[in-house]
């Protein structure tokens, strides 16, 4: 492993923090990125675009202490200077794409998750790993706590996903036994503004379908849960467990518990949509329950959800509007 430098604790007082945000160009990293940037940090944005967009990260190009990084954490992470915190948030997030190229998938939450910890490692830096519920596989239980050992099949069209995060928790808390400070949070379903239309998940999805007057695609019968969480409310939750001093994984997510047909009829009542519901096989290994036991989230960060669905839903479909409509003027002017 790589040495360890010793900030000069002096010097760190005088300038803002330094944080590198892997994956920093994706959904959830680019709310992050704006948010650190608020709180007058430094911030590195390193991701290698794969499912991540230059387009999120627009707003904060003119900001001085804002960079992007280009690179693909399978290979060596290398960064100039001091850094105080590293977040590991890369690696596709959505069945289609992570399935997409499934030893991409497994190197990026094994080898990335290695590189990313010898940079915290070398720089003296605190380190976040972004797990997920997907390390409960399709669970056994209701409600999911950090202390249930999952139901994962491991070798299944899933476990590239499942498996790669459950073995790079693993590093993590390999590495924290060594000195790097590490928090881990298993994020239960995110959605919000900026997810892309094409992502492959069921709120972006049903929301595409629907404003597109397409066929809204329920897999199975719909009755499948699952628990949403708006962007903002988990990235406060990354926030005061990046902070905190809290060892083990914590659950972020939100409790409240929605069939998948639910969802679907929230989205076309909100969206005025006469989208037909077509049902299609359910996919291998598809969880049939989704729900957070957020006990630990609450007892040691003070953290709860605050957005309600139908609230983080009406700024997810306005946001998906414009970006439908700007799609179709940049069609109409080189059309």
């Amino acid at each position: 492993m790589a040495r360890t430098e010793r900030p000069d604790p002096t010097l760190a007082k005088t300038r803002p923090p330094r944080i590198l945000v892997a994956g920093g160009a994706g959904f959830v990293g680019s709310h992050l990125c704006e948010r650190l940037l608020g709180e007058g940090a430094e911030v590195i944005a390193l991701d290698n675009l794969q499912t991540g967009r230059l387009s999120n990260l627009a707003h904060l190009m003119r900001e001085g202490r804002f960079s992007v990084l280009r690179h693909d954490i399978v290979e060596p992470v290398r960064v100039e200077g001091p850094l105080d915190e590293v977040w590991n948030l890369a690696c596709a997030a959505s069945p289609p794409q992570y399935q997409a190229d499934p030893l991409h998938t497994m190197r990026t939450c094994l080898q990335g998750t290695w590189h990313l910890l010898d940079l915290a490692r070398e720089k003296g830096a605190r380190f976040l790993q972004a797990s997920t519920s997907e390390v409960y596989g399709d669970p056994e239980v209701s409600l999911q706590s950090e202390s249930y050992r999952g139901c994962v099949n491991t070798w299944g069209p899933r476990a590239c996903y499942d498996e790669g995060k459950r073995a790079a928790e693993t590093l993590c808390f390999e590495y924290g036994r060594v000195g790097v400070a590490v928090r881990v949070a298993r994020i239960f379903n995110t959605y919000g503004p900026r997810m892309s239309p094409e992502d492959g998940r069921v709120v972006s999805n049903f929301v595409r379908q629907a404003l597109m007057a397409e066929p809204i695609t329920l897999y199975g019968e719909g009755t499948q849960t699952r628990s949403f969480c708006y962007v903002d409310d988990l990235v406060e939750g990354l926030v005061r467990l990046m902070r905190s001093e809290v060892e083990g994984p914590v659950n972020l997510g939100n409790p409240g518990e929605f069939t998948v047909r639910e969802l679907a009829g929230m989205v076309r009542e909100m969206t005025g949509s006469a989208s037909p519901l077509v049902h299609r096989p359910l996919p291998q290994d598809d969880p049939r329950q989704r729900r957070p036991d957020l006990a630990r989230a609450g007892t040691e960060l003070g953290w709860a959800p605050k957005v309600a669905l139908r609230d983080g839903l009406a700024r997810t479909i306005a946001h998906f509007r414009e970006e439908i409509a700007e799609a179709r003027r940049k069609e109409a002017r080189t059309g």
